[in-house]
């Protein structure tokens, strides 16, 4: 962090659209400060275009005097209801609003808003670093406003409330998941009472739209390293609320002196390795999901110890419920979530023995375009504190990739796909849509992965004829079918 004076402060945001800003609020008389995330990464040294402009009078007034000092090329959007106005301009967002004081019913988080001075806004600040407020008018041009310290804050790295977190808390209880999700993009750490103060209202969760909770969800999830947050979540209890599915994870059982991993942390040590890896946001959400249907299906055998068969499989179905409840996007984007949670296991179970042609060309077939991400999310998975094993894992991974590297090059949506389709074999024994046409596809197909005979229709065909012989079909009258 870098400490600055009110005169650094002045020099840099002496740039052309604070001096506009600071030239309208002086011919309306208006008092006019630059608050929150934008001089709260002033101090970080990190880059922001979304200025927050707080006006002790008419934010609106305000943005409208902007634009006229803009020209064409500003765009002004007035919120009249909110009494917020947005002007932008050359890829800066400029909100304006009049300074406000709030008060808030127990049963909703919109509160009471009424005019009132600078103090009182800053009052209503989430955290004590976003409340930095610097003005802008003239003669106290650069000045820095920090009532509650938050420059200290900055520097100590902590989140804390300005006021009393609970109060805070209760009112407006998306704050909750904002304090963490700073806390996981800054490096930051919680502040005792603060952190207490989550636990204790962490039940008012249950006011906030999933909407709200998925776009800081997303967030903690975008961050370098989304375990933290996660961590945070369950220690305070608002991950039981949000996402049980997860917690449910975070068990060890031991039977006859034999334990399994707690796949809670397991969980997000997979989250953060994908995440070195991929800023794709539905693979780290493929790594939070993978493993959440082990506790439907963890059993314990004699033999084999704890098993979790087809907790892929489960996994995969408890995925769209997730996604509905969470207000996440219920289209391809689930689908692909979905999809990876089931095939995870599957290159595991390849890189465990002996890596083959067909099991190889299976798995790309089934994976299709998301393959690479799959393989991503599985190496990440591999987090066995056995090195041995680990490097064996690991190699066997290289000699998959290497395997499929050689598979797409080949153009391998021609080589897999069988050149005979359904239709034509519908049409050559005179058959509706039915089980025997299904049989039929999945025997030529099942031969090609196999690698059994070449991806042509001569071979093909005398497999196609063969088969539907054992299977008591024969050929339509005038259907074609001979090979070429």
């Amino acid at each position: 962090m870098r400490l600055l004076s009110d005169a650094e402060l002045a020099q840099l945001l002496d740039k052309d659209i604070f001096r506009k800003i600071s030239s309208a609020a002086d011919s309306l008389g208006l008092e006019c400060y630059v608050v929150g995330g934008y001089v709260r990464d002033l101090f970080l040294e990190r880059p922001s275009n979304d200025i927050d402009v707080v006006v002790v009078g008419s934010g609106i007034r305000m943005a409208e005097a902007l634009k006229e000092r803009l020209g064409k090329r500003a765009r002004l959007a007035v919120f009249r209801t909110f009494g917020t106005a947005q002007v932008k301009y050359g890829g800066m967002e400029i909100e304006f609003v009049g300074a406000r004081k709030e008060s808030y019913s127990h049963d909703s988080r919109k509160p009471v808003v009424e005019d009132g001075t600078l103090e009182d806004d800053q009052n209503r600040r989430d955290f004590t670093i976003n409340a930095l407020a610097v003005c802008l008018n003239g003669a106290r041009f650069g000045e820095l406003v920090d009532p509650f310290d938050g420059l200290d804050d900055l520097e100590d790295g902590i989140i804390r409330t300005p006021l009393d977190p609970d109060v805070t808390f209760s009112d407006d209880p998306l704050r909750m998941l904002r304090c963490i999700r700073f806390a996981a993009q800054l490096n930051f750490f919680i502040e005792d009472e603060t952190f207490d103060a989550l636990t204790r209202n962490a039940a008012r969760i249950g006011i906030i739209s999933g909407e709200r909770i998925e776009e800081e969800l997303n967030k903690i999830m975008m961050t370098r390293t989304p375990s933290r947050g996660f961590v945070d979540l369950h220690r305070c209890g608002l991950l039981a609320r949000i996402l049980p599915e997860l917690t449910n994870l975070d068990i060890v059982e031991t039977r006859n002196g034999r334990a399994h991993k707690n796949n809670f942390y397991h969980t997000l040590e997979v989250l953060d390795n994908v995440s070195r890896n991929s800023d794709n946001l539905w693979l780290r959400w493929a790594a939070l999901l993978h493993d959440i249907g082990k506790p439907k299906t963890k059993r314990w055998n004699n033999a084999q110890g704890w098993t979790f068969h087809n907790h892929n499989f489960v996994g995969a179905k408890m995925v769209p419920d997730i996604f509905r409840r969470l207000k996440l996007p219920m289209d391809a984007k689930m689908k692909y979530v979905r999809r990876l949670v089931d095939l995870h296991m599957r290159p595991i179970a390849i890189a465990d023995e002996v890596v083959t042609d067909s099991a190889v060309r299976r798995l790309l077939n089934d994976a299709g375009d998301d393959i690479d991400d799959l393989m991503t999310l599985c190496e990440a998975d591999i987090t066995s504190k056995n090195e041995v094993r680990k490097k064996q894992f690991l190699e066997n991974f290289r000699i998959v990739r290497s395997k499929l590297h050689d598979l797409k090059e080949k153009d391998y949506k021609r080589l897999l796909q069988p050149c005979i389709d359904g239709t034509e074999i519908m049409r050559m024994f005179n058959l509706k849509p039915s089980r025997e046409v299904g049989e039929l596809k999945q025997y030529l197909k099942d031969a090609v992965l196999d690698n059994r005979v070449p991806n042509e229709r001569g071979p093909l065909m005398a497999l196609l004829m063969e088969k539907a012989g054992e299977m008591g079909l024969s050929q339509a009258a005038g259907a074609g079918g001979l090979p070429v």
